[in-house]
């Protein structure tokens, strides 16, 4: 029951709005005519002063243009109120619009609501719409849409919760966000607003060519397994996008052909524990890619033909446990990619055929406890270093590698663990450096290395242990250094070692190898 109060008035004669019609006509009929007069008056006045005839003026030119002056004044009036009323007017149908696109969101949000899947998947579309409609409202649509894919979600006909039809749902929400994230200056677009996909579980569903080019994306602590979930060919371009302690479970995530060119793309403490995530021929050509302490626990993780060509990628702290991850014929042209601190505990992690041309790319500190492969590796340019790195346990294999430019240094290395091989590693050109090196255990192999240009230096590095070959190594150019290096234990074998005049040696502790077949002897070695 209503009160009486609340009820509309009756707008009849009486009312308090004809009552003060009634007081303010005569009130404005008064002002006009006192106007009038006045306009007569000055008019008359005016006119008498330019008639330098003395004649007197004639009336009806001061009435014309008196009526001139009222007229231009009522075109001025008449023309401030149609602008009033049209403002009011747009002012009345903007708020009836809001009030009808307000109907529609509470009618599209108790769709998305429903128990039946194609109610909620109606209102999925509703809301949707709602989005391109009400541009003042945007955000807040979008906003729903996220929500939505954020809330529990059973996957398992079996679980308590299941929901017939859910999927179909959420990847139709995952379609609409991706038809709309396509081109940044179409009219309706979605890019640059705030997606909040955080702790959301996906099962499956398909990004390609989305550009998120502004604004802030957080796939936060979702979970993806299950089927194939795609971000093929989409485009990082600006704003901050987040995967920072998301869960790569199972099925395929993909990354293919995708483009970090601005921005900050953060993947820092994610875990990748089994299927597949790929990132084949993705582009880092700006902005910052954070790995760090990300978990490399299981599966696969691919950056196969990935291009390294600026900004900075991380791996700040990561840990490579079980799997395996193979950056398999990826180019580092420009930029920096740093595994300062990561940790290689287990599995495998291959950078074969991996072409280091420039840029930095930093292994500082890295700890190789499992199996690595750089076998083919081509370092031509830039500066890679393995400042302190520790080689102690498993393989780590250089083999057929060629250093042909730039810079490479395995300064303070420590080589303390099963193998290292630069078996037919070729050194012919920039500055390799093992200086203060230790080798201390294990076993590193040079076996048919060819050191033909360039310079690689031993200075100060420390043969405490294990066993080091050169066997069969050609020394054919480019300048080699041993000086102040110390031998206090293990053994160094240079059995069937190659030189030639051109090469310029410094043998420190070693026996000097003469140049001439006829001086040399058939095994040469230092040792206990």
């Amino acid at each position: 029951m209503h009160n009486s109060s609340e009820r509309p008035q009756p707008r009849g004669r009486h009312t308090p709005h004809l009552r003060s019609v009634w007081i303010v006509a005569p009130i404005a009929l008064t002002v006009v005519g006192a106007l009038a007069f006045g306009l007569y008056q000055g008019m008359d006045t005016l006119l008498t002063a330019e008639n330098r005839t003395g004649k007197p003026v004639d009336v009806n030119n001061v009435i014309k243009a008196t009526v001139t002056v009222l007229t231009l004044i009522g075109a001025v009036l008449t023309g401030v109120y149609a602008y009033r009323k049209q403002l009011l007017a747009e002012g009345d149908s903007h708020r009836a619009d809001a009030s009808q696109l307000a109907d529609r969101y509470s009618t599209a949000a108790e769709q998305m609501g429903h128990e039946q899947a194609a109610v909620r998947l109606a209102g999925v579309y509703a809301m949707a719409r709602l989005a391109d409609d009400w541009p003042e409202q945007r955000q807040v649509c979008i906003d729903v849409l996220c929500a939505y894919l954020r809330m529990p979600y059973k996957t398992k006909p079996t679980a308590t919760g299941y929901k017939p039809g859910e999927q179909e749902v959420r990847l139709t929400i995952i379609r609409i966000i991706r038809d709309h994230l396509q081109n940044p200056m179409a009219p309706t677009t979605w890019c640059g607003l705030s997606l909040d996909f955080s702790g959301a579980t996906f099962d499956g569903g398909d990004f390609y060519g989305a550009r998120f080019t502004g604004g802030t994306v957080s796939f936060a602590g979702a979970r993806f397994y299950g089927t194939f979930v795609s971000f093929r060919a989409v485009g990082f371009a600006g704003g901050t996008v987040s995967f920072s302690g998301a869960w790569f479970g199972g099925g395929t995530v993909s990354f293919g052909g995708a483009e970090f060119a601005g921005g900050m793309v953060s993947f820092s403490g994610a875990w990748f524990g089994g299927g597949t995530v790929a990132f084949g021929d993705a582009k880092f050509t700006g902005g910052t890619v954070s790995f760090r302490t990300t978990q490399f626990a299981g599966g696969e993780v691919t950056f196969h033909g990935a291009g390294f060509v600026g900004g900075l990628v991380t791996f700040h702290g990561a840990e490579f446990t079980h799997g395996e991850v193979s950056f398999l014929g990826a180019e580092f042209t420009h930029g920096e990619v740093s595994f300062l601190g990561a940790g290689v505990k287990g599995g495998v992690v291959s950078f074969r055929g991996v072409g280091f041309t420039g840029g930095v790319v930093s292994f500082d500190g890295v700890g190789f406890a499992g199996e690595v492969s750089f076998a083919d590796a081509r370092f031509a340019g830039g500066e890679v270093t393995f400042h302190g790195a520790g080689f102690t346990r498993g393989e780590v294999s250089f083999r057929g590698a060629e250093f042909t430019a730039g810079t490479v240094s395995f300064r303070r290395a420590g080589f303390g663990g099963d193998v290292v091989f630069f078996d037919r590693a070729g050194f012919a050109g920039g500055e390799v450096t093992f200086d203060n090196a230790g080798f201390t255990r294990g076993e590193v192999s040079f076996r048919g290395a060819e050191f033909t240009a360039g310079t690689v230096s031993f200075r100060g590095a420390g043969f405490g242990g294990g066993v080091v070959f050169f066997d069969r190594a050609g020394f054919a150019g480019g300048e080699v250094t041993f000086d102040g290096a110390g031998v206090t234990g293990g053994v160094v074998f240079f059995d069937g070692v190659r030189v030639e005049s051109a090469a310029d040696i410094d043998w420190g502790p070693f026996h000097a190898i003469p140049p001439r077949p006829e001086d040399r002897q058939h095994q040469v070695y230092l040792g206990p």
